[in-house]
């Protein structure tokens, strides 16, 4: 008799949210390290540096029978001089990265999804990084980007500036472009209730 292992559960409904509760922040900081020590070998035993003690943690949260219970999502944003923002560490759970069809919160301002950002949950990770920044002042949107997510974000209208090596590893210099992008009034309520 052949028994087929059933396929991993990934819940269908995604927010988008700040980490703040410690359950949050603990996965937070554990899927950092499953993707940058464990998966991709850029670290050795934590990817934590000094822009985390003022960084944005933003997360995506799955949820089972209707209570949140997994951060399968993560991205930072920080301000590094006034109005000129970067995002960094943007990561999803294996399980999660080719789910492309989910309910979404705490992302769009009129929770009416709008593509390309609700297709994948790294997509819709960086239209919140993005917008959140936007709502806080932003003037200018940068990220260092993995070679092979550059055609990524390229489709998301980010613009290549120059290659680089960053912890050993090609990357290149992105720009977003902001004319593709609004300020979130979900996330300036979420961030009034840190």
């Amino acid at each position: 008799m052949i028994i087929e292992k059933p396929s991993e559960y990934r819940a269908s409904h995604i927010t988008f949210a700040f980490a703040q509760e410690p359950w949050q922040i603990n996965q937070y900081w554990d899927l950092r390290r499953q993707i940058f020590c464990e998966e991709q070998h850029i670290f050795e035993e934590s990817d934590r540096d000094l822009i985390d003690e003022k960084a944005l943690p933003i997360i995506a949260e799955s949820s089972y029978t209707g209570q949140l219970d997994q951060v399968v999502g993560i991205v930072r944003i920080d301000e590094r001089s006034p109005g000129v923002w970067w995002g960094g560490r943007l990561g999803v759970a294996k399980t999660y990265r080719k789910l492309s069809q989910f309910q979404t919160s705490g992302l769009f301002n009129d929770q009416h999804p709008i593509h390309p950002f609700s297709q994948t949950i790294g997509g819709a990770l960086i239209f919140k990084a993005v917008s959140t920044a936007l709502t806080l002042g932003c003037r200018e949107f940068y990220a260092h980007v993995q070679e092979q997510n550059v055609m990524f974000f390229n489709r998301m209208h980010w613009q290549t500036l120059e290659p680089l090596r960053v912890f050993g590893k090609l990357h290149y210099h992105m720009k977003c472009n902001l004319d593709f992008y609004s300020p979130s009034k979900t996330s300036w309520h979420q961030l009034q209730l840190r």
